[in-house]
């Protein structure tokens, strides 16, 4: 049975824990008699009944809608955990979000390493492949301008469509084609798109 300041809030604590696993452990502590009172998907080992070792004094005097974090916590093993505090029933309860980093931290390591490993791209290779050319200004132009291709609009599609025949890449044969495959439109629309860059501006 859980307290009855903590009962209006288990539904929400329940879908967060379901929504996150298995990756995030919940713990409700009872400020009052320094004990947790209620532990949902149990990850750190912490079970009803284990102490709580909170200073109450310093929850007491926090606002009811206070929230502590999210703050960097780590356990015996090393594993790394974010978590969030929340105090409940005008400070008698606290709740405990924690989220089990590793998962996380285990792919932005393997993504480093991955990045670590890219060497330059040999010319050798490269030096006549115009539509990797292509494709290589349109990202570079996207990822500056910040600005995903599939929603680019039209002003931002002029504004790319200049960018690229400044840098003389309608000079070369089937090149509409493949800036149109690149930006995901028809090749009629980087004519028409070329053609207003390319028509002379109203004094």
């Amino acid at each position: 049975m859980h307290p009855d300041w903590l009962a209006p809030h288990t539904p929400v604590v329940t879908a967060v824990v379901a929504l996150f696993h298995p990756h995030v452990e919940v713990v409700a502590h009872d400020v009052r008699r320094d004990r947790v009172v209620a532990v949902w998907n149990p990850l750190s080992g912490r079970t009803i009944g284990d102490p709580s070792l909170l200073e109450p004094e310093l929850l007491h005097a926090a606002r009811s809608d206070a929230v502590f974090g999210p703050y960097p916590k780590v356990d015996e093993h090393g594993g790394h955990w974010t978590s969030v505090s929340v105090p409940l029933g005008e400070g008698r309860g606290l709740l405990c979000i924690n989220f089990d980093r590793s998962a996380l931290d285990g792919a932005a390591e393997l993504l480093t390493r991955f990045a670590a490993a890219v060497q330059p791209r040999p010319d050798a290779l490269f030096e006549r492949d115009w539509r990797h050319e292509v494709n290589v200004l349109v990202d570079d132009w996207c990822r500056t301008s910040e600005v995903t291709r599939s929603r680019l609009t039209r002003p931002q599609r002029l504004e790319l469509v200049a960018h690229l025949d400044g840098k003389g890449v309608f000079a070369v044969r089937h090149a509409a084609g493949q800036v149109a495959t690149a930006l995901g439109v028809s090749r009629a629309t980087v004519y028409d798109l070329l053609r207003t860059v390319r028509s002379p501006k109203e004094p």
